[in-house]
């Protein structure tokens, strides 16, 4: 239809062009630059059956509606739009699912359904994304259909099942694309590369899946900018190939540059030099994910309340990673209560009272003293004997 329509004209307008060159006729010239206006004015004016159908069943505003009529010019109905929501109501798609994919990708409603669109929701399928659940991957991830299969999906898919060592179910794999969807629409080669220059830095297998599963963004980046992450974590202490070194690019890369700047002076204001964050930081990276609050709150605990060196600290990172609420402060509650009747014949080490399961330390301070077990376990847990019998 295209070419019986517009071929024609275009020849005319080249022929025009060349007469106007040989005899420089301003006449022509005129004619040309009205005739082309025409056909732009034409081709760019929004198809009035599109334009209501995006804004009654999609509740698109007018100029958006407008701009994707423009895109898709050469689409005079809404019979490619209607089949393409009934082949995704078929699938399983909610009202719902419906509605975000298209307001995120407009353009699938004008794809082709047999060549374009189903191909890809099959490959979906067979890695275990079916029925609600594509549903909810691709309204969020709608763009995914717009991918090249042969050239980006298959490869990148490829790639990172090969990456997850161990994921028999694709769960993990899963788990990767709903966290950072875009891996599928870089280069294969960038992803390649990537991993290449991990692997290079000694994480490798499980880690190399675990970083993937965590921070799937870190494959996908520019290599300079990745290059630079391990170079920040080498000059805290983090030699290459060292097994910690995973979990330091983990925690950079999470954290803004001022985040982290704020938690160094956090831990500098409580009297601890550089060299002690930087060694607080090498022993326990997860550390400095943690946030301002709990690890105030930690600080304050153990230093004012408990009266630790920081050198304890420096060694035990670990223990202001611990939860305050549910771990720390009622242990702290329970051996108060012991110490103050003298039912303790020697003070345990608060960090190794920490350590124990949750098991163990109802064994060993609770249970055994069986006349002030009632008020133990509240102290501990908030609630009596009785309440966790029912």
């Amino acid at each position: 239809m295209k070419m019986r329509i517009f071929r024609p004209f275009s020849l005319l307008l080249h022929e025009m062009k060349f007469a106007a060159n040989m005899n420089s006729n301003p006449a022509l010239f005129n004619l040309l630059s009205l005739s082309s206006k025409r056909l732009s004015t034409l081709s760019s004016s929004p198809n009035p059956i599109i334009v209501n159908y995006l804004i009654q069943t999609f509740g698109f505003s007018q100029t958006l509606a407008n701009s994707i009529s423009n895109r898709f010019w050469w689409a005079k109905s809404t019979e490619n739009p209607q089949s393409v929501i009934h082949f995704l109501r078929d699938l399983g798609f909610s009202e719902a699912h419906i509605r975000t994919s298209v307001r995120v990708a407009p353009q699938i409603l004008f794809s082709d359904i047999d060549k374009t669109l189903k191909p890809k929701v099959q490959f979906f399928e067979q890695l275990g994304l079916v029925g609600a659940d594509l549903g909810k991957f691709i309204s969020k991830n709608s763009k995914v259909l717009t991918i090249s299969l042969e050239k980006k999906l298959v490869p990148c898919i490829e790639i990172l099942k090969k990456t997850l060592s161990g994921d028999e179910n694709n769960g993990d794999l899963i788990r990767v694309l709903r966290r950072c969807t875009w891996v599928l629409s870089r280069n294969p080669e960038l992803l390649l590369s990537n991993i290449a220059f991990l692997e290079s830095c000694g994480i490798v297998g499980s880690q190399l899946s675990m970083l993937l599963t965590r921070q799937p963004r870190l494959f996908v980046i520019k290599q300079s900018t990745l290059k630079d992450l391990v170079s920040r974590a080498v000059d805290m202490g983090f030699s290459i190939e060292s097994r910690m070194l995973v979990y330091a690019l983990y925690t950079i890369s999470c954290l803004r540059d001022e985040t982290l700047r704020k938690k160094f002076e956090l831990f500098r204001s409580w009297g601890f030099t550089e060299q002690e964050c930087i060694e607080m930081f090498r022993r326990t990276p997860g550390l400095l994910r943690a946030s301002e609050e709990k690890l105030k709150l930690g600080m304050e605990f153990f230093m004012n309340t408990i009266k630790f060196e920081k050198t304890l600290l420096v060694h035990r990172p670990t223990i202001l990673m611990l939860s305050m609420e549910d771990r720390v402060i009622p242990r702290y509650r329970v051996l108060q209560i012991l110490k103050s009747k003298r039912l303790l014949k020697r003070e345990p080490s608060f960090i190794n009272v920490l350590s124990l399961t949750d098991e163990e330390f109802l064994d060993k301070f609770i249970s055994r003293f069986a006349d002030d077990a009632e008020e133990l376990l509240v102290a501990y847990k908030g609630h009596s004997l009785q309440e966790v019998d029912e």
